[in-house]
């Protein structure tokens, strides 16, 4: 695990507060750049999650679906947690504690919004990061890819109409046609571009070429995430610090959810006599969330300075401290699992 990785909390913390700050100070700039876009899509922000996503994609080795049928079992927790159960639990949280449990804390618009970016989250099972947890819990590299290949797959089809079912029943109208071109532009172009370009680096098929273009990547996708921190919270520098209290009562459900969500797939593996070097990254593929993805169609549907653009964001920062936690759980469990299956 790379220095950033490991630190991802600290620098998406300082992004943060440089966005705050920078947004309390030259608000003009940015709502200059806020009113760059066409079609609800901005262009500065669109640019910099393309560069998150890019890379990414490219680790992907679609070739690798053929081999779907060995050890279905995690492979069909994996989908099963990812599609038929994380999104609607999501979705029932964030409804929970924002038209009940938090309702006199928030205004019903702000309400909604921040609903959206949790269902938005929820849809997002998580792609690139989850090879890192893999490697953590010295999990099946090969199998993970299987795992996060087909994730990806399913997620082309499947992301628009989850999505739109489940804000239609929180009573958010959704502009399919801005759904659907986020899918279009966030998921399926870069995947198709990730393909095409590890189909020409990877021909001899010995990773070479393909890895050095990966680590030349890295700082770059490193500085999109965190710049895209920046421009995020400096559209929404007025109104966190007039509400800061609002980060805390984003972040409650969120965590609820990842931990509920583990102990879910965690019990699941059990039952279903994974192998810890398949259970592991099972657990964590459903747990955690490509929240690139998630902020990227949160600002498409509902603009950059929502309340859904910021649940999103907050769920970067809640993401990689708990997700270590889960990395500490699996491998102090791992007697609890079969050795080989």
């Amino acid at each position: 695990m790379g220095l950033f990785e490991r630190y991802l909390t600290i620098w998406v913390a300082l992004a943060i507060l440089a966005g705050v700050l920078l947004g309390g100070i030259s608000p003009d700039i940015f709502s200059a750049i806020a009113a760059i876009e066409i079609a609800r899509v901005n262009l500065p922000v669109a640019a910099l999650i393309w560069i998150m996503i890019y890379p990414m994609m490219i680790q992907i080795d679609f070739s690798s679906i053929r081999n779907v049928g060995e050890k279905p079992r995690g492979l069909i927790l994996t989908c099963v947690i990812n599609w038929l159960i994380k999104p609607f639990t999501m979705a029932l949280l964030g409804w929970l504690f924002f038209r009940v449990l938090f309702a006199d804390l928030v205004d019903p618009a702000s309400a909604t919004e921040y609903i959206a970016g949790m269902i938005l989250l929820g849809v997002a099972p998580c792609t690139a990061m989850v090879f890192v947890w893999s490697q953590l819990t010295r999990g099946d590299p090969n199998y993970t890819l299987v795992q996060v290949s087909v994730n990806d797959v399913i997620m082309v089809f499947a992301f628009a109409p989850i999505s739109a079912f489940l804000l239609g029943v929180t009573d958010i109208e959704v502009p399919w046609e801005t759904l659907l071109l986020s899918v279009i532009l966030y998921v399926l172009l870069p995947l198709l571009a990730g393909a095409y370009t590890r189909h020409k680096l990877d021909r001899a098929n010995d990773h070479d070429r393909l890895n050095h273009f990966l680590e030349r990547l890295k700082p770059w996708s490193i500085t999109g995430l965190l710049a895209t921190v920046v421009l995020l919270f400096g559209f929404q520098s007025q109104t966190i610090t007039a509400q800061p209290f609002t980060i805390v009562l984003i972040a409650i459900p969120l965590l609820i959810q990842t931990y509920g969500i583990f102990l879910i797939a965690f019990f699941a593996a059990r039952i279903l006599k994974l192998p810890h070097n398949i259970a592991a990254p099972a657990c964590l593929i459903g747990t955690s969330n490509f929240f690139e993805l998630a902020v990227a169609v949160a600002i498409s549907l509902f603009g950059l300075n929502s309340g859904a653009a910021l649940a999103t964001v907050v769920g970067v920062l809640v993401e990689v401290p708990v997700m270590l936690s889960l990395v500490y759980l699996l491998n102090r469990s791992r007697n609890l699992f079969p050795a080989t299956g």
